[in-house]
């Protein structure tokens, strides 16, 4: 059984910065694909950052402003979030699988609130 712990969301400035950081426990974190999905209120949940087999992948709305990346000495994922907008607004979940199957992961974390505003 895998658990994932999100930390480090919180309330922003337009403008600022945060981290987000996933330690994930049991399982085989270094050939698992990690994500971070984010759900608004009343909107989908969208598929924010990914790493995979097949390299990483970004949504259009944060190229350039965030970056994911992974420790697999610590299984701990990241999301480095800079130039945050108020649309960055959301609960930010940390996933993992073990099978690649990163659009449709087995394990999600509890969420961490993300909120940007003056």
């Amino acid at each position: 059984q895998v658990q994932l712990v999100e930390s480090g969301g919180g309330l922003v400035q337009p403008g600022g910065s945060l981290r987000l950081s996933c330690v994930a426990s049991g399982g085989i974190f270094s050939r698992s694909a990690v994500g971070w999905y984010r759900q608004a209120l009343g909107m989908q949940r969208e598929l924010v950052a990914s790493m995979h087999r097949g390299g990483i992948d970004y949504i259009d709305s944060v190229k350039g402003r965030f970056t994911i990346s992974r420790d697999n000495a610590k299984n701990t994922v990241y999301l480095q979030m800079n130039g945050l907008k108020p649309e960055d607004t959301a609960v930010y979940f940390c996933t993992l699988d073990p099978w690649d199957d990163y659009g449709n992961p087995r394990y999600w974390g509890q969420g961490t609130q993300v909120t940007v505003a003056s």
